[in-house]
């Protein structure tokens, strides 16, 4: 972001600061992580935090390019790789009355990455998605 833009949204900051506690502190309890691998959402905050936990550790050199604000969304625009594998993807965020978030979607790109982190992501929280 540009000096004359707006300051960071919090999930931002916390993300970039690869704070845990301070990304759940913005999540309303019955939040819903929908991942781009993932046929059904994880939902509630201890299986966001797990699930944020992994892929905090699997995504390198993860970083946010862009930020885009509405009134009730927000979106982070971020690069990654996997291994060899770039990344590039998106967080939507959508904020609740009390201004929490009750939805995060989450969108990478290529195919390759999808992949890539549907292979990492599966071995480490593969148990949450089943019925």
């Amino acid at each position: 972001m540009t000096s004359d833009q707006a300051a960071p949204h919090p999930f931002r900051v916390a993300v970039d600061n690869r704070d845990l506690d301070a990304v759940m502190a913005l999540m309303d309890p019955d939040v819903r992580l929908h991942s781009p691998v993932a046929f059904r959402p994880f939902v509630g905050q201890g299986q966001v935090r797990e699930v944020l936990s992994n892929v905090l550790q699997v995504l390198e050199d993860f970083h946010y390019v862009d930020e885009l604000a509405g009134e009730d969304t927000h979106a982070l625009v971020f690069r990654a790789h996997i291994g060899s594998t770039q990344v590039e993807g998106l967080d939507h965020l959508r904020h609740g009355a009390s201004g929490l978030v009750t939805d995060l979607t989450v969108m990478v790109r290529p195919l390759s990455a999808a992949i890539a982190l549907a292979e990492q992501m599966s071995a480490r929280v593969g148990h949450l998605a089943k019925p």
